[in-house]
């Protein structure tokens, strides 16, 4: 079948918190993603993802915050909070976006789209860096796996 053109993603208390519409109509995502420490020291991210009232990409505004371990989860936290206050009104609701790409600090950001390891394994759309949040068919479930 191939990669979704849409990906729906239902709000919620977990990691789909600070998602939904702008008062202009623009869907957004607020997000925390990070690499893990595996074999390096890991980092840290605040990611504010926004796209048109269709869904399409429109830009990433991309924190960093350096190592786990070393992290001042204050100064995330006020930025974090800062830019969920830039949106100005919104209303937290279900979105339904295209899978995207973004390169920043030497990593890929975004929801991105991969086949499954074996020709009939499905579709796979994974928030990254992290993997936190992984979707597959169906795609307007608006349900993900952790």
């Amino acid at each position: 079948m191939g990669a979704p053109a849409l990906v729906a993603i239902d709000h919620d208390d977990y990691h789909a918190e600070h998602i939904g519409r702008t008062s202009d109509g623009r869907q957004f995502f607020l997000t925390t993603p990070f690499e893990p420490g595996h074999g390096h020291e890991g980092n840290e991210f605040v990611a504010l993802f926004l796209f048109d009232a269709a869904g399409s990409f429109l830009e990433a505004k991309i924190d960093e915050f350096g190592p786990r371990a070393s992290l001042d989860r204050e100064h995330r936290n006020a930025v974090y909070e800062q830019r969920l206050r830039e949106l100005g009104e919104v209303t937290f609701t279900r979105i339904e976006v295209a899978p995207f790409e973004v390169e920043k600090f030497g990593t890929t950001f975004g929801l991105v789209a991969r086949a499954g390891d074996d020709e009939d394994d499905p579709w796979w759309v994974e928030l990254h860096p992290g993997n936190y949040m992984a979707f597959t068919e169906p795609w307007d479930s608006g349900e993900y796996d952790t």
